[in-house]
């Protein structure tokens, strides 16, 4: 759990520091993997539950946001976030999937990424019960997961907040980029996915279920 905790939040915190793209990305990757690990030793229903969800929650909505950074590459040779200002309106499916993809990682509802943070945010409180009310620790886990949430809003949204409203130096090379047709399609199904798996969560969630005991 201690493991756990620590490394859901440092890799919030170096992704924070990271004006590269696709670098911001891992980081974040290795703090959210953290969150299936916390999941699966809260050893109760909710925890692993939610740990084993997050597991394809997460899947598709980070997938999204690399297949983004990958079709910002291709069309336009940037790969800091400080060169994406004005970049959604020459690339607006793009930055649309990115920003849902985006959502889901924070766990705003109704996106997937929500469904499985609230069955750990369960699993924590079902641990405080357990354990009961002399166990701090579990009340420091749910800290863990709000906190978490909330450096992934600070590191995910300024690069959307770029895209979308601030104006980025016009060029030769900026009247070029266009979307890339090839890689719209796959990561517009894994945006949508992400939102589809936050509305209708069933699947994933007896499937999870089914080897939890």
């Amino acid at each position: 759990l201690v493991a756990a905790s620590v490394t859901i939040l440092v890799g919030s915190l170096l992704a924070l520091g990271q004006d590269n793209l696709k670098a911001r990305l891992a980081y974040s990757t290795v703090s959210q993997l953290s969150y299936i690990i916390l999941g699966a030793v809260l050893l109760n229903h909710h925890g692993v539950t939610g740990g084993i969800a997050h597991i394809t929650n997460h899947a598709v909505s980070k997938i999204t946001l690399f297949l983004c950074a990958g079709s910002i590459y291709v069309s336009t040779r940037k790969t800091e976030i400080s060169q994406l200002s004005g970049l959604a309106k020459r690339m607006p499916w793009t930055m649309a999937a990115f920003a849902l993809a985006s959502l889901s990682v924070v766990g705003i509802p109704p996106t997937s990424g929500f469904v499985s943070k609230w069955y750990l945010v369960l699993g924590t409180v079902d641990r405080y019960r357990d354990v009961g009310s002399a166990d701090h620790y579990s009340l420091m886990l749910l800290g863990v997961l709000l906190v978490s949430s909330l450096l992934n809003a600070i590191y995910l949204g300024p690069i959307v907040y770029k895209a979308y409203f601030e104006r980025g130096a016009e060029s030769d090379e900026d009247e070029q980029v266009r979307e890339v047709p090839w890689m719209v399609a796959p990561l517009v199904i894994t945006a949508v996915a992400s939102l589809l798996l936050g509305i209708f969560p069933g699947p994933v969630l007896s499937l999870a279920g089914s080897v939890v005991p």
